[in-house]
């Protein structure tokens, strides 16, 4: 059986986007294979905007979530495994969905990077 993860985050992306809204990830940065702008996280997390006008070439797969984007003017392309997903939100009004981060197999420890857990920050 396939994973519910993914379609949940096409299904809340689509309906964000259908009410004219700003999609917004909330990404545990440091979860293996994640590939983002370093210099944009915060305690381990970094949240992303995801609306068209934004980005390009927007891949939200079950296995991978992957765009291109300027950031600080620098383009950047961007992938994000399903596992490190922590929310997907509307900017606007916070209506969104949050995962639990238990559910998902814990990575193996980055072998430079600290180990402890990231702070996660509650969307309302």
């Amino acid at each position: 059986m396939n994973p519910l993860k993914p379609y949940l985050i096409r299904a809340v992306y689509e309906w964000i986007i259908d009410c004219d809204l700003t999609p917004y990830l909330q990404v545990n940065a440091e979860w293996p294979n994640t590939i983002i702008p370093q210099q944009f996280v915060d305690n381990g997390i970094i949240i992303l905007n995801i609306r068209p006008q934004a980005i390009q070439g927007l891949s939200l797969g079950n296995e991978l979530i992957s765009f291109s984007a300027r950031f600080s003017g620098k383009p950047m392309h961007i992938s994000v495994p399903i596992q490190a997903v922590l929310a997907i939100y509307a900017q606007e009004n916070g209506k969104g969905m949050v995962f639990d981060p238990s559910n998902e197999e814990t990575p193996p420890p980055p072998e430079n990077k600290p180990t402890g857990k990231p702070t996660l920050r509650v969307v309302k």
